[in-house]
């Protein structure tokens, strides 16, 4: 089984620089900064004196990998792309956290073989099952690295494409009534970044997959909720502390966060709790 299909390998390994370049602007930096924060909102406090290990499935450019590292975390970052691997490498090391940092070439279909059971306590799948051939597998094959001792601190962060986001973005930025209605039910977006397709979720979807892997959705988040809407007048770069903490409350909000560019979720195994709490 391969991790992402040819054409999608190729992208991210010739296109790793255009990726990085995208995650310095506001639209990138904010996806970012919205997917870590509601992260950290399910980690155990800094004066907790646990030793922790993550995983970051699909690291890209290992920017949430060395926010964790920042806070004390080991990460150990899985890419098929040796230019992303490459870049997080530095990343790691201009942040000096590199000390923190493991890397690996490597499938992420392949996890489990990669990987002994209950290796970590925190794993990451960022803006990794819209790409991959089979989504449900690499998220079961994620579940079953994850410690499952039922602590509480044990949790896997997902971040996918919403369909409902597309939906919206078809209409309101390109005005494009035909790709609205196609984008009802489309199981494939177009990615337009580095090109090629990219699977599109619905919250129904991603729970299902939750479950079919053994976890229970702790949390559920919108990202991006209005700011890939707003108009030219509204600067991203000026507004951005206060676009954030606008998105940080109307992505907490069930019926905000159903129309997001993104869904996020925080899943623990199906022993542990499923009652959304923070750390």
């Amino acid at each position: 089984m391969k991790m992402i299909a040819k054409a999608d390998s190729g992208r991210f390994q010739s296109g790793a620089d255009k990726y990085a370049a995208y995650l310095e602007t506001p639209e990138g930096r904010l996806r970012c900064d919205l997917a870590f924060a509601n992260l950290q909102d399910f980690l155990p406090l800094p004066r907790t004196k646990l030793s922790l290990r993550a995983l970051d499935l699909g690291c890209g450019t290992g920017a949430a990998a060395v926010r964790l590292a920042r806070l004390g975390i080991n990460v150990t970052l899985l890419d098929s792309s040796p230019a992303m691997l490459e870049i997080a490498k530095r990343s790691a090391r201009e942040a000096g956290v590199d000390g923190k940092i493991a890397l690996k070439h490597g499938d992420a279909a392949e996890v489990a073989n990669l990987f002994p059971v209950g290796s970590f306590d925190i794993v990451l799948c960022h803006n990794l099952l819209e790409y991959v051939d089979a989504p449900d597998a690499v998220l079961s094959a994620a579940a079953q690295v994850l410690r499952s001792d039922a602590t509480g601190i044990e949790i896997v962060s997902v971040l996918v494409r919403s369909r409902a986001g597309e939906v919206l973005k078809a209409g309101i930025v390109a005005g494009d009534l035909g790709a609205v209605e196609r984008n009802l039910t489309a199981v494939w977006g177009y990615e337009s970044l580095l090109g090629g397709r990219v699977r599109l979720f619905t919250l129904d979807s991603l729970q299902a997959m939750t479950k079919g892997a053994s976890l229970a959705v702790a949390a559920e988040r919108g990202v991006r909720v209005i700011s890939d809407y707003l108009p030219p007048q509204v600067s991203r770069r000026e507004e951005c502390e206060r676009i954030l903490a606008l998105e940080r409350k109307l992505g907490s909000r069930p019926e905000f966060a159903a129309v997001a560019r993104y869904i996020q979720i925080i899943a623990r195994h199906s022993n542990g709790s499923s009652t959304e709490e923070t750390g």
